[in-house]
């Protein structure tokens, strides 16, 4: 494991108990699903399932609205520069 694939799952790890501490719906159930995956997709350097999986939690913490706090907000883009940093594309288009 390289030290930015380390970083990026210390962003994993700061975004995922907020999440998990979200009154239990289906949608924050999803999402944490997500997330779970997420961390398994970076641990085995899958990168197409890191796409997938971050194309799934971005989603859910837009369409959310006010559902999850800033700070899971704040985390994930954080999580997205660490997996950028490390190598991985995390967007399936350029961004704009």
């Amino acid at each position: 494991m390289s030290d930015h694939t380390a970083a990026a799952l210390a962003k994993l790890e700061l975004l995922a108990p907020i999440l998990t501490a979200l009154p239990k719906t289906p949608d924050t159930e999803k999402v944490c699903d997500d997330m779970d995956a997420l961390r398994r997709a970076v641990s085995a350097f899958h990168l197409e399932a890191i796409r997938f999986r971050m194309f799934n939690v971005e989603r859910a913490l837009l369409k959310g609205g006010d559902i999850y706090p800033a700070a899971a907000k704040d985390r994930f883009e954080e999580l997205r520069q660490a997996l950028e940093a490390a190598g991985f594309h995390t967007r399936s288009h350029a961004a704009p």
